[in-house]
């Protein structure tokens, strides 16, 4: 039996996009739902389309550099933007993995999955993107100091930035900020 990788590719149960330069070279249906756009408006477009801010775009983008350059992949929970549709500009929570074809210049080509969290994990504060990375970061574990560290901030800004998330969501301490977060 004859494998067709291109339809194995269109109706994969997970968004996948081809990328060159940070801009969408191909992407499947999944992708086109999960976004609310159809194909042919995700093509030949910069993945800043897909991102709350201009700020955060290019802050994910110098973040994943050197992890892509040293393992040729990365993954990360971060806040995405619905496209267009129904649900245009909508944030929600997006796990995102990609892997750099080229590693030595990572951003020149690669493959990329997108799975929406939104299910078991909306957004329902407002928050600015530097608390989304904040945010993000405290769900995966990490402490003060280890945020500061992979944001190049001092950890006494990551509990600024804590602390305000704590008032946001009416957490009285981390791992009730942590449930909330999950809960939305």
């Amino acid at each position: 039996m004859e494998v067709n990788y291109q339809l194995a590719f269109d109706l994969a149960p997970v968004g996948l996009v081809l990328s060159r330069n940070r801009s969408i070279v191909d992407c499947n249906q999944h992708v086109c739902e999960m976004f609310g756009a159809a194909r042919e408006q995700l093509i030949g477009q910069s993945f800043l389309i897909l991102y709350p801010s201009v700020d955060e775009y290019e802050r994910i983008g110098a973040r994943m550099l050197p992890i892509l350059n040293a393992t040729g992949m990365y993954s990360d929970n971060r806040i995405m933007r619905r496209f267009d549709g129904r649900l245009k500009g909508e944030t929600f929570w997006c796990h995102v993995t990609g892997r750099a074809l080229n590693r030595s210049v990572p951003h020149e080509a690669g493959i990329w999955t997108f799975e929406d969290l939104s299910a078991n994990r909306p957004v329902t504060a407002e928050l600015t993107a530097r608390e989304r990375e904040v945010a993000a970061h405290l769900m995966r574990g990490l402490t003060s100091k280890e945020i500061g560290r992979a944001l190049s901030i001092s950890h006494r800004t990551v509990e600024i930035y804590r602390a305000r998330l704590m008032r946001k969501y009416k957490a009285s301490t981390t791992g009730d900020l942590i449930q909330k977060m999950m809960a939305g």
